[in-house]
């Protein structure tokens, strides 16, 4: 437990996805915050809405070691720690087995593994420590239903989600909750230019006849999922795996 007047929330890539929107409603549930490369405008949109932010830049490449410790050491140097915190992690790609390279199965290793043993390595002891904190890890629904078309990304996907679940169990008897999510079809640039829906209006219809709800997800829908794990109120679910995708893992 902490004696911090307020929560201190740490968000990595707040500059697109769904992250952005969770800034928001973090800030909105009386969250400070400790913001990952944050996009223009943002910092000042949190503090309007009460929140206390600190934006610390160059923290893109999360294939280092010490790149979501500079988020955990700001976030001790200026509020003295934090509770929650929400990493975004992954690099896209595709190929099935038969077209992959070992080249691209290092890349999709250091991308959506490597980065999410970092990530949980900086986090989880000095919330361990205070015997508190909430933790999601942002993966890919292709974690959960095999893709195919991406085996490696989808391969190493799912391997990060068990290595999240090997997580909160280890932490949960000292007060930690750790999850993770995984997106899919969500209506933001990067996404609809991966599938060839940002110029084309019929992919895009193509897109969201494969999602059994039958349209993309806004990220504020994410959001407002994502922030329900993290907010302090419900801390009794750990180490899961939460599809957002329409229901297209499980279709």
């Amino acid at each position: 437990m902490t004696d911090r007047e307020r929560r201190v929330g740490l968000l990595a890539d707040t500059q697109t996805h769904m992250m952005p929107a969770l800034a928001r409603e973090m800030a909105s549930r009386d969250h400070d915050l400790v913001l990952g490369d944050a996009r223009d405008g943002l910092a000042s949109e949190l503090t309007q809405l009460g929140a206390t932010v600190e934006v610390v830049p160059d923290t893109a490449d999360q294939t280092r070691a010490d790149t979501i410790q500079k988020l955990v050491d700001r976030a001790q140097d200026v509020f003295g720690g934090f509770d929650a915190a929400c990493i975004r992690t992954g690099v896209h790609g595709d190929g099935t087995i038969l077209d992959s390279t070992p080249e691209d199965c290092q890349i999709q290793y250091e991308g959506n593994f490597r980065s999410v043993f970092y990530a949980l390595q900086a986090l989880l002891p000095p919330l361990v420590a205070q015997q508190s904190g909430q933790v999601v890890i942002n993966t890919s629904a292709a974690g959960l239903r095999p893709a195919a078309f991406a085996s490696l990304y989808s391969a190493f996907r799912a391997g990060a989600n068990a290595l999240v679940r090997c997580a909160g169990q280890t932490v949960a008897p000292h007060g930690v909750t750790v999850n993770a999510t995984g997106t899919y079809a969500m209506d933001y640039p990067s996404f609809l230019h991966d599938v060839g829906a940002d110029t084309n209006p019929d992919r895009r219809k193509e897109v969201e006849a494969g999602v059994p709800m039958k349209r993309l997800c806004r990220p504020e829908e994410a959001a407002y999922f994502v922030a329900a794990l993290i907010d302090g109120k419900g801390t009794f679910q750990t180490s899961q795996f939460f599809a957002i995708d329409g229901g297209w893992a499980f279709e």
